[in-house]
């Protein structure tokens, strides 16, 4: 991913159950190494999506630069440094479903 470009993370979620259902799908960022602290994982998007029983959904959820940035207080600005991230898919902040590395350049 280039500073100007965006990433859409999708994935299907499905409702396994007999009973109508919601699941809202999150997505963190965690950047492996920032020349500032920065909390270990920060949410970025989400969307709630409403499932029938036995339906299957994609779910899409995008990020561009400005979800990887942080403010510095010291230059009195956003920064964007590029590196390594990992997009963090989960049901909540404790319930991890799925990992991926990216890197900004």
């Amino acid at each position: 991913m280039s500073v100007d470009e965006t990433i859409t993370f999708s994935l299907a979620v499905k409702n396994t159950g007999n009973r109508e259902g919601q699941e809202i799908v999150q997505l963190y960022i965690r950047d492996i190494k920032s020349s500032l602290p920065r909390p270990v994982k920060e949410l970025k998007r989400f969307k709630k999506v409403n499932l029938m029983p036995g339906e299957e959904k994609i779910v899409s959820l995008s990020i561009d630069k400005e979800a990887l940035s942080f403010f510095d207080a010291e230059r009195h600005e956003w920064i964007c440094e590029p590196g390594k991230f990992e997009a963090i898919i989960a049901a909540s902040a404790m319930d991890i479903k799925d990992v991926l590395k990216f890197e900004l350049k």
